[in-house]
């Protein structure tokens, strides 16, 4: 759940810092965090598929009980939520754009 969570989170950071840095595909504050949320957590989604972890371990009780997670896994959660809602933001900024002609 906290994969989740920092997922979501770096997801609308990621969806804001495109935003700022794309003026022209930008959605206003609100869509840049719903976009980066969205893209967030289909980012860690598709990573946690990618290198095994995820949803199914989880399920099979596979990580930390007591511990919770380390240094690397949290790194990767926040480059692959910011990197996913950067990258939901610019496909539906592109599709708003084309449908805006």
């Amino acid at each position: 759940m906290e994969s989740m969570i920092i997922g979501l989170i770096s997801g609308a950071v990621g969806g804001n810092a495109a935003g700022g840095l794309m003026k022209n595909l930008s959605l206003g504050t609100l869509g840049n965090t719903i976009a980066g949320v969205v893209g967030g957590g289909l980012g860690s989604q598709i990573l946690g598929m990618v290198t095994g972890g995820g949803m199914a371990d989880m399920a099979a009780g596979a990580t930390e009980m007591a511990g919770g997670m380390d240094v690397g896994s949290i790194i990767s959660q926040v480059a692959s939520g910011g990197v996913g809602g950067g990258v939901l933001l610019a496909v539906v900024g592109m599709v708003k754009k084309m449908m805006a002609k």
